[in-house]
């Protein structure tokens, strides 16, 4: 699997947003619903991956600094072809390390509440986030779970 920077112009990674933000409009009203796109993935504060094997895009996944020090994983999608394969894991790792390069202290997501975001759920869970209140822009919305991951701070004795 090769996880790359994209600059968000290949056919088939436009395919696979335009099914994510459909995704979420098939569960979430649109009042509800964070999804960016493609202009808001192409803002200076966004930082997008896309994962590939050959031709074929796996996944993608892009990271939003908030501030200095806390940051917000956004737009994570798995092909419905390549679900269940670890496409998303490899994907959350490397913007885990990002992160962590970064100096972030935090980093923070939303997704449904619908049963269809059950599985985003428990990966993130996985991982070591755990839920919590609205942060950023975001405000309490009963179709919204917020999650947050303290980083370890970074060993500066040793950078």
């Amino acid at each position: 699997m090769d996880i790359r920077l994209d600059p968000l112009t290949h056919p088939e990674l436009l395919r696979l947003l335009v099914e994510h933000r459909q995704s979420m409009f098939a569960h979430s009203p649109p009042e509800s619903i964070h999804a960016l796109d493609l202009d808001g993935l192409r803002r200076p504060d966004i930082t997008f991956w896309s994962a590939w094997e050959g031709d074929t895009v796996l996944g993608c996944g892009a990271l939003r600094a908030l501030d200095a020090a806390h940051g917000e994983i956004k737009s994570m999608r798995t092909a419905h072809a390549h679900l269940r394969k670890g496409v998303a894991a490899a994907l959350l790792m490397h913007m885990l390390a990002e992160a962590r390069h970064r100096g972030y202290t935090r980093l923070s997501l939303e997704t449904g509440t619908a049963d269809a975001f059950i599985p985003a759920r428990t990966l993130y869970a996985r991982f070591g986030f755990e839920t919590c209140g609205p942060f950023g822009d975001y405000v309490e919305d009963p179709y919204s779970t917020f999650m947050t991951l303290a980083m370890p701070a970074p060993d500066r004795a040793l950078a």
